[in-house]
C-alpha cells in the first residue's frame, strides 16, 4: 500500500512528492544558483503546502463550482427545449 502525505488536508502520493521534491530542488540549481538537499526541499515543500495550500485549493472549488453552475444552466435550458 502506498503512504499518502498530507498537509493541510490536502494529500498527496509519496510518488507526487518525491516528484515536487525534485521540482523543487531543480529550480533552485537553475533560477536561483543554489543547491539544495532533500531536507531543505522537504522544508520549502511543507512550507507552501501549509501556507498557500489551502487557498489553492479552495480557489480550484470556486472554479469548479462556476463550471457546474453554467453546466446546470445549459441543461435547464436543454430540458425545457425539449417540451412540445
Amino acid at each position: 500500500m502506498e503512504k499518502k502525505h498530507t498537509y493541510n488536508y490536502i494529500t498527496i502520493s509519496t510518488e507526487e512528492k518525491r516528484q515536487l521534491l525534485e521540482d523543487i530542488q531543480y529550480f533552485f540549481e537553475t533560477e536561483r544558483n543554489e543547491k539544495i538537499g532533500i531536507l531543505a526541499s522537504e522544508n520549502v515543500l511543507e512550507f507552501f503546502m501549509n501556507t498557500l495550500g489551502k487557498q489553492i485549493y479552495n480557489k480550484a472549488l470556486d472554479d469548479t463550482k462556476l463550471w457546474f453552475d453554467y453546466r446546470i444552466e445549459d441543461l435547464g435550458s436543454d430540458f425545457y427545449s425539449l417540451y412540445k
